[in-house]
């Protein structure tokens, strides 16, 4: 009887990825604060959400009633409802229209994929300023107050980021923007 031959040499660990594994395609990502122009967009996501909760039964918001509850004179941010917006453009930022916000600085960050993102809803959510620059999510929320902790805090409402957007870190994105609020 033959001895069995000894196993092949262990292949030598790469030191590099292969090239088709590299991040091609850069997303840049904006979270800011939304405006009243912004109602559109928040409508047709909160109905999204909906549909995705099997809830359109329950839905009964308009454009009318989330504009007159989230950006009533009397609301501030952080201290009332609170809505953040994500936005997500294939080019670098270039205006500053929302810049100058006094109650909160934007927040960018570009995110490398491995496969180019395709939008079909794209023009439906080009960001109110018409330049290639698209919503692509938003978090609600309002202060609370722990008992157990004795601190305040931020309750999360709503968190929803559009179908072709999701799994790619852009909801903890999201919420890591409301925790650094505190």
């Amino acid at each position: 009887m033959a001895a069995a031959a000894p196993p092949p040499a262990p292949t030598p660990a790469a030191t590099s990825l292969p090239e088709t594994a590299t991040h091609r395609h850069p997303v840049f990502t904006r979270i800011r604060l939304a405006v009243p122009s912004d109602v559109p967009h928040i409508h047709k996501m909160t109905y999204q959400m909906a549909v995705f909760e099997r809830l359109t039964h329950l839905f009964a918001t308009t454009e009318s009633s989330l504009t007159s509850t989230l950006f009533s004179p009397d609301n501030k941010p952080f201290h009332s409802f609170t809505v953040f917006i994500l936005e997500v453009s294939s080019n670098p930022f270039t205006d500053t229209h929302f810049d100058n916000d006094p109650f909160y600085k934007p927040v960018t960050k570009t995110v490398h994929l491995e496969l180019p993102l395709d939008d079909p809803e794209k023009e439906t959510f080009r960001n109110q300023l018409g330049n290639e620059v698209f919503v692509a999510g938003f978090v609600l929320f309002s202060p609370n107050y722990s008992t157990f902790l004795a601190k305040p805090g931020f309750y999360v409402e709503d968190l929803f980021v559009r179908e072709c957007y999701r799994r790619k870190g852009f909801g903890r994105m999201l919420l890591s923007a409301v925790a650094k609020q505190l």
